[in-house]
């Protein structure tokens, strides 16, 4: 599974998504989980989880959150730029949060169609000394349990066909699209070239048909 973007511009992505999250909830008293909507909803996770150097390096997590705010047309009540940040829970949940996108590749959107972050921020107590690797497991295990149907069952409803079509279109053995629809084999770790022949016959990106978890 590819990054989302290069891995020089982690660092900041982290803190700077940290620092944003801590000055929304911490500052601002805007609740977890509305600020994360704005965020998805302001455009801005899109470019950040593009790796847009600009969004994640050329600002501060307070101007990243103010910038949030202000796209969605919530009036400049804001209060003095925070410079000292200490890890509170909600800098952790931006933090890991980063490096979580970061490290799968997928979506703000997509994470958020699964997960809170009322649900992260409750890992807090028990992972905040935990390595990220650590942490990526929880949180991957966390979504996998609540997403039961596969993205490539999603996309081939959607398209109309049946699996014995799609298997036959694709060039893949019936049992073994079965076996990635029901998640009993990870698609995710498939062969490049089965998933290119998977999406050309359904019609989508290659990354559609992926569970990105």
């Amino acid at each position: 599974m590819m990054n989302a973007y290069d891995e020089i511009y982690l660092d900041d992505a982290m803190r700077n998504l940290g620092e944003a999250i801590d000055y929304a909830v911490n500052i601002c008293e805007i609740e977890i989980n509305k600020f994360m909507k704005l965020f998805i909803s302001s455009g801005l996770s899109d470019e950040f989880g593009k790796g847009n150097p600009k969004i994640i390096s050329g600002m501060s997590g307070t101007e990243l959150a103010i910038e949030t705010l202000t796209r969605v047309g919530i009036p400049p009540f804001f209060k003095d730029n925070q410079v000292d940040y200490e890890c509170s829970p909600e800098y952790w949940c931006g933090w890991i949060l980063a490096y979580y996108q970061w490290k799968m590749g997928c979506s703000f959107r997509d994470i958020f169609k699964t997960l809170s972050m009322v649900d992260i921020l409750r890992l807090y107590p028990t992972l905040h000394e935990a390595s990220e690797e650590k942490c990526i497991d929880i949180i991957t295990n966390m979504i996998r349990s609540r997403h039961t149907t596969s993205n490539l069952q999603l996309q081939r409803k959607k398209s109309g066909y049946s699996q014995r079509e799609i298997s036959e279109k694709a060039g893949v053995n019936l049992r073994t699209l079965q076996q990635y629809e029901l998640k009993t084999k990870d698609i995710n770790k498939a062969a490049v070239s089965t998933i290119v022949r998977l999406a050309n016959a359904l019609g989508c990106k290659e990354e559609e048909i992926l569970d990105f978890v």
